[in-house]
């Protein structure tokens, strides 16, 4: 008995200590590998019958799918195609003819070709609140069953699915290695959350339906006028000028594209607007509760020779964003700027309950950040 007393004062201790000075980087990799380990097994015990039966659920919605496996798998896993059906606001049949024709429509030399049936038969299908929530569980579970990569991400849709790859690819840019749009309307989509995401649009030069060619050119100037002036926003732009909402499989050449890039968990500069669905995290930065109403915007950078972090911009009170040991050296001190003034700079400790909390809110092995600092009113403060 004493010697279990004493035991249990010395872990006391250690964890009064590390609450204190922050966990060791060693000590931050080991939580974080065996806590995804835990949340993998989880959910292979929870919802691996849904994957093995073709139907994810969330909540009320389901969505059934359809998936085919292409080439050898690469060493470093898989890549997977998210590919979005047609249709919209129509017939169920008439959606589950466009989702057979989706099956067929595309053609990876490597990966997993996934091809979705919208949980709904209206004009926004593809990008309703309910989404965000099945993308997550597409990529755990394709990462459990098929070793998919997760910097090996893509997203595409046609016509219906192509205003979901609009929405989508801005909304989740951080999910994605590369998007491609074909034949959809843009909406109210934020373009400025393509920064760092390789983004193609293929379009008929007579698509004039619901004003798809004209949005079309607008968003293809944009995207270069924005790359002209800040760099980042790579894209690849067809109008095919003869066709109309049928390209005669021209956007084909998505599949020799896209495979070309690979995501980048931690871009130094990122711009972040919320859409209308909101989200709580975007690559390294987080939503405060008063900054997730449509059109918050924050734009920060960050430099890992520097050990640097700078919020350029916002037009929200907070700013949240986190750090790893991948993105600068955690060992030494942070500089924290608040558009361009420093605010802050001391060693930054690294906190078992920021890496659980990235991993109970289902994020993936490279978007766990064992620090966050919170930036409120110019001042910094250690979550």
């Amino acid at each position: 008995m004493k010697r279990l007393f004493l035991s249990t004062l010395c872990l006391m201790a250690a964890s009064s200590v590390m609450a204190q000075t922050g966990l060791t980087k060693k000590q931050a990799d080991e939580a974080t590998e065996r806590l995804l380990a835990e949340r993998s097994a989880k959910i292979e015990a929870e919802y691996g019958h849904e994957w093995k039966e073709g139907v994810l659920t969330n909540g009320d919605y389901k969505m059934k799918f359809y998936y085919r496996v292409f080439g050898d798998k690469p060493a470093d896993g898989r890549s997977l195609y998210i590919s979005m059906h047609g249709g919209g606001g129509t017939t169920p049949a008439a959606n589950d003819k466009q989702w057979e024709n989706q099956k067929g429509l595309y053609t990876p030399v490597e990966g997993i070709y996934f091809v979705p049936r919208s949980s709904t038969d209206t004009w926004n299908m593809w990008h309703q609140f309910y989404m965000d929530g099945f993308v997550d569980k597409i990529v755990q579970l394709s990462g459990i069953y098929e070793d998919v990569n997760p910097n090996k991400i893509y997203v595409m849709g046609y016509s219906a699915g192509g205003d979901g790859t609009f929405q989508l690819a801005p909304r989740l840019a951080d999910h994605w290695a590369a998007a491609s749009m074909m034949a959809g309307h843009p909406n109210n989509a934020k373009i400025e959350n393509l920064r760092n995401l390789p983004f193609s649009i293929f379009m008929g030069g007579q698509d004039a339906a619901y004003g798809r060619n004209s949005h079309a050119r607008e968003w293809i100037a944009r995207l270069g006028s924005l790359h002209n002036a800040e760099g980042g926003f790579v894209s690849d732009s067809h109008i095919f000028e003869e066709c109309g909402h049928w390209m005669n499989r021209q956007d084909t050449i998505a599949m020799s594209w896209m495979p070309k890039f690979r995501r980048n968990p931690y871009p130094n500069k990122v711009s972040w607007v919320q859409d209308d669905v909101s989200r709580d995290n975007f690559y390294w930065l987080y939503a405060s509760p008063t900054g997730k109403n449509e059109d918050t915007k924050v734009v920060a950078e960050y430099d890992g020779e520097t050990n640097t972090v700078n919020i350029v911009e916002t037009n929200s009170p907070s700013v949240i964003f986190g750090l790893n040991d991948k993105m600068m050296n955690l060992d030494k001190p942070v500089e924290i700027k608040f558009k361009g003034e420093t605010i802050y700079k001391k060693r930054l400790p690294r906190s078992l309950k920021s890496i659980e909390e990235d991993v109970n809110a289902g994020r993936d092995a490279d978007l766990i950040f064992p620090v966050k600092v919170k930036v409120m009113n110019g001042v910094a403060t250690v979550l």
